[in-house]
């Protein structure tokens, strides 16, 4: 959520940035509904200092033997006065809050001015892109020999999930292991186990809520649980409510979770094979940091999340996201790209945001400043360190062979039991 402050003093210069990201601040909207919350907090102050004042006025007459009916019935009618406006006033703030939910954060000065993805901007590039003397296959084509099968999990569930068996499934339990022992030994992050299901104020304090409901799988039930869609969102959510002491940052945590969405608006995009699924794993990386320090700390997670690819062997590249191109949290958001043979081109594979205070305004996520001894909003970092299922993809295809099978990864070798090769 946006600081208040900002809407009521710099309007113009918030929706001039708004407009970076391709959204359009209603000044108009916003304008009229702080008016009205004014004139009827105005109101509200005036009714209760004269019903304070009649109070005391009674208080006076009762000592001095007067007749206090008269003013027992004003204090009534103001009472209820009083109550009526205190009602309009939580509606007009009500509207007010639902207004400020649906504002995305203002990106940084360094985002990039776009559109679109086709207006994002190559940062660098890690490796050349993989060749073969044949015409490399997609994960899909070398995949399904070693395990990798949709038919299955079609039967199971339903379409955009899959099953692995054997020795490709335990890889896929390798890479998380790999991903999960190197943040933690090499990046300083604790590793934390958190629920797949959350209540709907974590996905309010995220942002996810309300805007992206449609994305999200609500469970039926006496609870209002969702499945998580990446678990920076009860990771996050341990701020919630909560004043952290200086030392203690910055906060480092790292999970391992299933992730689930409904791929709202996805229909016909990439269809086949793992790359957009309901279900798939992902090893997430969040930081809380002091505000000053949160875009330093955007440039060391987005290594990290780098740090995983190089160890790989895999070639890929970093883009800095574009206004229009950029999530409704994010402030500045660096994405990775691992090359993909297969396709012949690069595709997502992590995401690494800084979200500034936004997320933690909604949390009330706080940290106490030791020069002030008061308590200040954090900021908050996420990034994905990496998608599993993506990088098991982008191991089938940079790392096959002509006779269909694969060479692991030497890093991941002695979490496959000293296997070399998987084979058909």
């Amino acid at each position: 959520m946006l600081d208040p402050k900002l809407l009521r003093t710099q309007i113009e210069e918030v929706a001039k940035l708004l407009r970076k990201k391709g959204f359009e601040l209603d000044i108009d909207a916003y304008n009229a509904l702080e008016a009205a919350r004014k004139e009827v907090q105005i109101k509200t102050e005036h009714l209760q200092n004269e019903r304070n004042a009649r109070s005391k006025a009674i208080g006076k007459a009762k000592a001095s033997g007067e007749d206090i009916a008269p003013l027992m019935a004003d204090v009534g009618r103001l009472g209820e006065e009083l109550d009526q406006a205190k009602t309009a006033l939580q509606e007009i703030q009500d509207k007010l809050d639902t207004f400020l939910l649906a504002l995305p954060n203002l990106p940084d000065s360094s985002v990039p001015e776009g559109l679109s993805e086709d207006d994002n901007v190559v940062v660098r590039v890690w490796g050349e892109p993989t060749q073969f003397d044949y015409e490399p296959r997609d994960h899909v084509d070398v995949g399904q020999p070693l395990g990798l099968d949709f038919a299955m999990a079609a039967k199971l569930t339903g379409a955009r999930f899959a099953t692995l068996k054997g020795p490709l499934a335990r890889m896929h339990r390798a890479l998380i292991q790999f991903m999960l022992d190197t943040h933690t030994g090499e990046h300083g992050y604790s590793e934390t186990y958190v629920p797949y299901m959350v209540n709907s104020d974590s996905l309010y304090g995220t942002g996810q809520l309300p805007k992206f409901a449609e994305d999200l799988f609500k469970l039926q039930g006496e609870q209002e649980y969702y499945l998580i869609p990446t678990a920076e969102v009860p990771l996050t959510n341990f701020a919630r409510d909560e004043i952290i002491n200086a030392a203690e940052l910055p906060v480092r945590l790292t999970a391992h979770t299933p992730c689930f969405r409904s791929e709202a608006g996805a229909y016909g995009k990439d269809t086949r094979g793992m790359i957009r699924q309901h279900q798939f794993e992902k090893v997430e990386m969040v930081q809380m940091v002091e505000p000053g320090k949160s875009f330093e700390a955007l440039e060391e997670m987005t290594g990290h999340a780098e740090r995983i690819l190089q160890l790989l062997g895999l070639p890929y590249r970093v883009i800095i996201l574009c206004g229009g191109d950029m999530t409704f949290g994010s402030a500045k958001t660096y994405d990775l790209e691992v090359w993909l043979p297969g396709q012949q081109k690069y595709r997502e594979i992590s995401s690494c945001s800084n979200m500034t205070d936004f997320q933690a305004r909604r949390m009330q996520a706080r940290w106490r400043n030791p020069e002030t001894g008061k308590p200040e909003l954090l900021h908050t970092l996420n990034g994905s360190g990496l998608a599993v299922g993506r990088t098991l993809v982008a191991i089938l295809e940079n790392y096959q062979q002509n006779d269909g099978s694969v060479v692991i990864p030497e890093v991941l070798q002695p979490y496959m039991g000293g296997l070399k090769v998987l084979s058909i």
